[in-house]
């Protein structure tokens, strides 16, 4: 299929860009990577009147990292970009490891953190690390700069909070520190599939036992709900999976995590998910954190 009919816009700067927006208003959509946004076009889920291609506007790629400031990401960073850049990794290492998850590299290499995020695809794993590690987006328009807190970026399935007339110009996540851990794991039928269930876990640990424990999850519950299991597993073993505090979690989240049923799975399988993941990858950032940084081994499948 093809798109409907639309007026194509190609600015060659961030003013120029917001002043086209300014104009179109709610019948203008901003194109950066378009590795969603073209699909739903051909497809004419989306159609909107003007398309303004940002792709073009120079010096808005820039990634950049301090462990006292966190991570820096503009609009037009690319998925593979950002995962391949040593000094995000350094500073916060669950980009990298969520990003090997997003997708098949033909995809990631096109694709931008940025959009995936401002996308709001539930299925999307970024959003939940967005949410999880209460980063920060910041949008330009005619009227001024403003920054969205991740707690209130996300509207709903696929809506986000921006304006019409924003433009989102680039994403802040926090630094790591000592002691805590994360990891991310999910389940797909194939690889590059969007997953059925995914976790993302952030843990800290002091003297080999929790004292916070916190979660996200992508294909279950509400987009951006992270969940607090630090009262649950404070004091639980950072290196022991046996300990049973893991299995009461497991149990915790499949009650407090909501699923639903769609072609690919049914809602309890999803629940069963979400269980099982829940252990294994807090366990996973326990151990990751009780190492104070040294990298996991991570799994590799998935899409976003």
């Amino acid at each position: 299929m093809k798109p409907s009919p639309l007026t194509y816009h190609r600015p060659r700067s961030i003013d120029e860009a917001c002043e086209i927006l300014a104009r179109v208003a709610h019948e203008g959509k901003v194109l950066a990577g378009g590795q969603s946004l073209i699909p739903l076009l051909s497809m004419r889920l989306a159609a909107p009147a003007h398309l303004v291609d940002i792709g073009s506007i120079p010096r808005l790629d820039a990634v950049s990292a301090s462990p006292e400031l966190g991570v820096t990401f503009d609009a037009l960073t690319t998925h593979t970009a950002l995962e391949a850049d040593a000094s995000a990794a350094a500073v916060q290492p669950l980009l990298g490891r969520a990003l090997r998850l997003v997708a098949h590299p033909t995809i990631r290499n096109r694709g931008t953190t940025v959009g995936s995020i401002v996308h709001a695809d539930p299925s999307a794993e970024m959003p939940a690390v967005l949410a999880l590690l209460g980063g920060t987006l910041t949008v330009r328009s005619v009227r001024g700069v403003r920054e969205i807190r991740a707690d209130e970026l996300f509207a709903g399935p696929l809506e986000s909070t921006l304006e019409p007339d924003e433009i989102a110009t680039s994403v802040t996540v926090p630094p790591t520190r000592p002691g805590m851990g994360t990891a991310i794991d999910e389940i797909a039928r194939r690889h590059g599939d969007y997953a059925l269930v995914g976790v993302v876990a952030q843990v800290e640990v002091e003297d080999g036992a929790i004292t916070s424990a916190r979660m996200t999850y992508v294909s279950a519950g509400e987009l951006g709900q992270v969940v607090d299991y630090s009262d649950a597993l404070r004091g639980a073993s950072a290196t022991d999976d046996r300990d049973p505090m893991w299995q009461l979690v497991s149990e915790m989240a499949r009650e407090t995590v909501d699923t639903d049923a769609d072609i690919h799975a049914t809602a309890r399988y999803r629940s069963q998910l979400v269980a099982a993941l829940t252990g294994r990858v807090g366990f996973a950032a326990a151990q990751d954190a009780a190492r104070d940084g040294t990298r996991m081994p991570m799994p590799t499948g998935g899409r976003s």
